[in-house]
């Protein structure tokens, strides 16, 4: 028995067999007995590859108090990824009012510098409002987002930034936008609400002082709502 490579595979074959193959008759099967050993590496092999041409991506969550958690965002973002075969290599969170400037909050500037510093190429989130509730912070994020070739993907919406071939995506950057300035309004209307809800008590109560919320209501956890 003599060890010979054919057709790429490490193959047993008999003295019988080689002298078919030097008359040039290729008719018989060859392949005695598959080296188990080399097919297991390669298989191993293709595993690695295969891993490492899964998509980079990252995923950012973020709710406004400390009492909300993200876990439902991050439970679905995964899930998203795990779907299309994407690798996480990193996960930016933070519990921060989504109305704060870019430099106050830690997650996101983390989050830009790594994608300054080329190591981010595609960002995963729940609702575009994760990023900001300023709408020209929101703006200026994506679009700095754009020029670095960084694509964002918004779960909810099913929105993605860039197309595969890296140009914007113009249904997507219209339809950001538009949601950009309602964010903004909603917050705007929810702080309005609050005041008025103030007032009105105040009204009802003159010359007490008014703190909080009334004795015995409990505050539903809308997690992750702001």
């Amino acid at each position: 028995m003599k060890v010979v490579m054919a057709f790429g595979i490490i193959s047993l074959i008999t003295v019988e067999v080689i002298n078919d193959i030097l008359k040039g008759n290729f008719k018989k099967q060859y392949i005695i007995e598959f080296d188990v050993d080399l097919l297991k590496k390669s298989k191993k092999l293709k595993r690695l590859k295969s891993m490492e041409e899964q998509t980079k991506v990252c995923i950012y969550a973020r709710v406004s108090t400390s009492q909300q958690d993200f876990t439902h965002q991050l439970t679905s973002l995964r899930a998203y990824a795990k779907e299309h075969h994407y690798q996480v290599v990193k996960e930016y969170t933070e519990k921060i009012s989504g109305a704060k400037k870019v430099a106050e909050r830690e997650a996101l500037k983390e989050l830009l510098e790594d994608v300054e510093q080329n190591k981010v190429k595609k960002i995963l989130v729940f609702e575009c409002s994760r990023l900001s509730r300023r709408a020209l912070d929101f703006l200026s994020i994506i679009e700095k987002l754009n020029e670095k070739g960084v694509s964002v993907f918004i779960l909810q919406n099913g929105l993605e930034t860039l197309l595969p071939d890296g140009k914007v995506n113009p249904i997507a950057s219209l339809v950001l936008g538009i949601m950009s300035q309602f964010n903004s309004m909603e917050r705007d209307l929810i702080r309005a609400r609050m005041k008025n809800g103030y007032d009105n008590l105040r009204a009802q109560h003159p010359g007490e002082k008014v703190v909080g919320r009334k004795v015995g209501y409990r505050k539903t956890n809308y997690a992750e709502e702001y």
